[in-house]
């Protein structure tokens, strides 16, 4: 049923290619690519790979073990964020997040800033309001769930789950409420909202009675399955006041989910990369109150603690005019925010999410103020999100932590133009490469398959130099009943023109009365599933036609490379030959 309602899930994905396909061992696109890089690969010289890391990656073995399994495939790719929550319901944002709820038959979850924001309920970069909280002129406390609804509402219609964070503070709680409202990029944007309340008690009144709220209004079987966190980023400018006063907003929020929701999963505390020293220092000494200090609001010793939660950025650069994605960064976070959990004996088998988990840490900064985000429209972006998943699932299997899943902090930016190169999936309504690269991970499922790849690149090597000297170019696998899927991708922190790279991959293992199987390959890379390259070829539009923009939603899907080919089965093993240029994805799905 599982690999039935998959297929179903693809096929609404399927454009027909643009001419009809060779055998994949003779992939025209594919020479087209190699040739074109051949070319170019002078230019490479000027890079600090120089000839010999270029020519390193033009071949590859990769072997997919059929009949060695590593257990269940985890969906850890399906979170995402976004600040802006009254994007939710615009209708861009409903039809992403239709899409998203439809990348695979298991729930995606969403978390976003300022659901306890004052305002009127419009939004701009890294603002937005529900206007819950106000108070009359003698100081009593009005509710109004009017905005709330329409966000919870959305989710709900759409089979979405919230990561619900619980913040930031309404103006009228704020002990500094004003100035309140920011202008990004101009000024600051910590403003009233990001300091403690001049209450305690009414803090958590407002927390109850909005879990209280959502329980009535969703249910007990629907609000049992969410996730709850109190705040963001409490050890930078996302929060105003000392370290103890974060951690009695903790205690009284936490406090209150549960007396509403008795069974509710609450947790924290989303803290910056700890690759810092500061948000290290924060991680750890919010995990010690939580185990072993005085609790403020009940008084007892520690706090309910269900998961952990951190962040984890990487740091692109320009480099000679081109970008260096900064991946080592990132999972160097990502280790020492391991590490620091698994010090404690009482969380080192604590969920662990990854409440944001990027590139870089600006979604709203765009490419035209930020060259070195120029990523973010094409392959690089989808490559990166991919090569960097795994990276972490093997981290965290060497720490033996307890990972759950990161969260995509990606959605869409209204009122922008078209791919100005903002970290979002989709730009006015059209999708980027990077939705397809969820796509791909969302036809993944069943059991974890063994993948040897010689062309992959270890996480102990991206910790030490990133992805600079070769490329990382690897595989995973899973298997259901009668399928076999393989996500192959062949990423690069360095941005510039490479060999394509020859992969021959050997799937072994096979039920030996399979003799013939059917192979369908999807792709992502310059002219596959990028409505980018659509755009370009269009002569960049600000305002596309309709026919254009129809166009430009058909090249937004996932594509396939070449039409489905019946392979024969020998010796219980499907030998496949393909091209995989520089920082491009394929799927292959092999059914039989």
């Amino acid at each position: 049923m599982m690999g039935m309602v998959l297929r179903g899930v693809l096929r609404r994905y399927e454009r027909p290619t643009r001419a009809p396909g060779p055998a994949w061992n003779r992939d025209s696109h594919g020479q087209r690519n190699l040739h074109r890089a051949g070319v170019l690969s002078i230019v490479s010289l000027l890079w600090g790979g120089g000839l010999l890391a270029q020519a390193a990656a033009t071949a590859v073995n990769m072997q997919v073990k059929a009949d060695q399994e590593e257990g269940l495939s985890k969906p850890i790719w399906n979170s995402f964020g976004y600040d802006e929550p009254n994007y939710t319901y615009s209708p861009n944002g409903k039809k992403l997040l239709g899409e998203l709820a439809a990348l695979s038959p298991l729930p995606v979850y969403i978390r976003t800033h300022n659901l306890f924001t004052s305002g009127d309920g419009s939004a701009s970069l890294k603002w937005g309001s529900t206007n819950v909280y106000t108070e009359d002129a003698s100081g009593k406390p009005i509710y109004d769930w009017t905005i709330v609804d329409r966000i919870f509402d959305t989710y709900q219609e759409l089979g979405i789950k919230p990561l619900v964070e619980l913040g930031f503070m309404p103006q009228a709680l704020s002990i500094r409420p004003e100035p309140y409202r920011h202008n990004f990029p101009e000024g600051s944007i910590y403003t009233g909202w990001a300091y403690p309340p001049k209450s305690d008690q009414k803090w958590a009144d407002l927390v109850f009675r909005f879990v209280r709220h959502l329980r009535e209004r969703y249910g007990d079987v629907t609000t049992r399955s969410w996730l709850w966190e109190v705040w963001n980023e409490p050890d930078v400018g996302y929060w105003k006041g000392t370290q103890e006063e974060y951690f009695k907003l903790y205690d009284y929020a936490v406090d209150a989910v549960l007396r509403a929701l008795p069974d509710a999963h609450v947790g924290g505390p989303d803290t910056t990369g700890p690759v810092g020293n500061n948000a290290a220092e924060f991680l750890r000494v919010f995990l010690e109150h939580c185990a072993h200090q005085r609790n403020y609001a009940t008084g007892k010793t520690g706090a309910p603690l269900h998961f952990i939660s951190f962040h984890a950025k990487g740091a692109p650069t320009l480099e000679n005019g081109r970008v260096r994605m900064g991946m080592r960064h990132q999972l160097a976070a990502i280790q020492r925010g391991f590490e620091i959990v698994t010090s404690f004996p009482e969380w080192r088998d604590t969920p662990i999410i990854l409440g944001e988990s990027d590139p870089e840490g600006c979604a709203a900064c765009s490419a035209e103020k930020h060259p070195e985000n120029a990523y973010r429209n094409g392959p690089l972006f989808a490559s990166y999100t991919v090569a960097i998943l795994n990276q972490i699932d093997a981290l965290a299997a060497k720490e033996h932590v307890n990972f759950q899943g990161a969260v995509t902090w990606s959605f869409e930016f209204e009122n922008q133009p078209y791919f100005a190169g903002f970290r979002e999936l989709a730009s006015n309504g059209i999708d980027k490469p990077v939705l397809n690269a969820f796509r791909m991970l969302g036809l993944l499922g069943g059991r974890r398959l063994v993948v040897d790849s010689a062309g992959a690149v270890s996480a102990d090597e991206v910790l030490k130099t990133g992805v600079r000297s070769r490329p990382d170019i690897n595989a995973m696998a899973t298997r259901q009943e009668r399928e076999i899927t393989i996500l192959a991708w062949n990423y690069h922190d360095d941005d510039v023109p490479a060999v394509a790279t020859s992969v021959s991959l050997s799937v072994t293992g096979m039920p030996p009365a399979v003799k013939q199987v059917l192979v369908e390959h999807f792709r992502i890379d310059d002219s596959h599933s990028n409505a980018f390259a659509a755009w370009q070829r269009l002569g960049s539009p600000a305002n596309p036609s309709a026919d254009e923009y129809r166009q430009l939603e058909d090249s937004a899907q996932l594509q396939q490379l070449a039409s489905p080919q019946w392979r024969k089965a020998t010796e219980s093993q499907i030998r496949l030959e393909f091209t995989l240029p520089r920082e491009a994805l394929s799927l292959l799905r092999i059914t039989w």
